[in-house]
């Protein structure tokens, strides 16, 4: 999946990259001139929960989830496609991300990964490199998030922040939680995650760890036409009304990436009392997302 879309501009033998820099920084370049397609991150607590085959899903006995409240995302990979026997990689590939070997093996870098909030452009390209066309779906591997939950700890209602990688590998020399810095300096597959807290009388503790293989929803309601590969988290989510592309656009075509986060925080009860206790050893099942809608405003 190398077909990277990066868009370079040469003036006076300097080549700018504005794609894939800083926290916040959207994918976008100053050039060429015309209408863009832009594609901005929302989170929707109320959004249908689904399982990896794109059904509704409850939370099953045993287990207790809560929605957690996001403050950053990042993706790898975004593809709209003709219809659901489009295999993966065979649609309209409008990014793709910059990859190492550095740790090892090929991984996402995360050193160059574009970290949004909700309602920022994230990727901004000219409609005018799109194949005219119709595209029913679209295809976007999540590759990191950033939320707060609430947890319960020694009778005291508490709330931390989990900084979750799920793409496929993920290379990290390092990254902040909240306040606190982890390294790395090393490959790390989906499912790692970061923690940290203010504890109480103690202070701010960190901590880190790896959800199981496969533990990670990812939503793909045409797996039966069009699978993904095994930990992988491209989700897949189908516009209401097929998007036209037909080249002669004259404004801007806004996409907004709606994922669910209906109780996407998942694990495993101890007490069932529907808090998340980790010190009585309620495990983490699924950090997942729960859904995937694109509006176009």
């Amino acid at each position: 999946m190398k077909n990277t879309f990066l868009v370079l501009t040469t003036i006076a033998a300097i080549v700018l990259l504005t794609a894939c820099s800083k926290d916040g920084e959207s994918n976008t370049t100053t050039t060429p001139s015309g209408p863009r397609i832009i594609f901005r991150f929302a989170f929707d607590e109320n959004q249908e929960r689904l399982n990896n085959l794109g059904q509704p899903s409850e939370v099953p006995a045993g287990h207790a989830a809560q929605s957690p409240s996001f403050n950053k995302i990042s993706a790898h990979y975004v593809e709209m496609t003709p219809d659901m026997w489009t295999a993966l990689g065979a649609g309209e590939v409008l990014y793709d991300g910059p990859e190492t070997d550095a740790g090892g093996a090929t991984a996402i870098d995360f050193n160059q990964a574009i970290l949004v909030g909700e309602g920022q452009d994230f990727l901004s390209i000219p409609i005018s490199s799109l194949s005219p066309g119709t595209y029913e779906y679209i295809r976007v591997s999540l590759s990191y998030q950033n939320y707060d939950i609430d947890y319960l700890a020694e009778g005291y209602d508490l709330t931390g922040t989990i900084a979750s990688f799920i793409g496929y590998n993920n290379y990290i020399s390092s990254y902040t939680i909240n306040t606190q810095s982890v390294a790395v300096n090393d490959d790390k597959l989906q499912g790692y995650w970061g923690f940290e807290t203010d504890v109480p009388f103690v202070g701010v503790q960190t901590s880190t760890g790896q959800a199981p293989e496969g533990a990670t929803t990812v939503p793909n309601p045409i797996f039966a036409t069009s699978p993904i590969p095994q930990g992988s988290c491209v989700v897949t989510g189908a516009f209401a009304s097929p998007i036209q592309i037909t080249g002669n656009e004259t404004e801007d075509i806004i996409i907004t990436l709606s994922l669910s986060t209906n109780n996407s925080f998942e694990w495993t009860e101890v007490n069932a009392d529907g808090k998340f206790e980790p010190l009585a050893g309620e495990g983490v099942v699924d950090m997942g997302i729960r859904g995937l809608i694109p509006y176009v405003d």
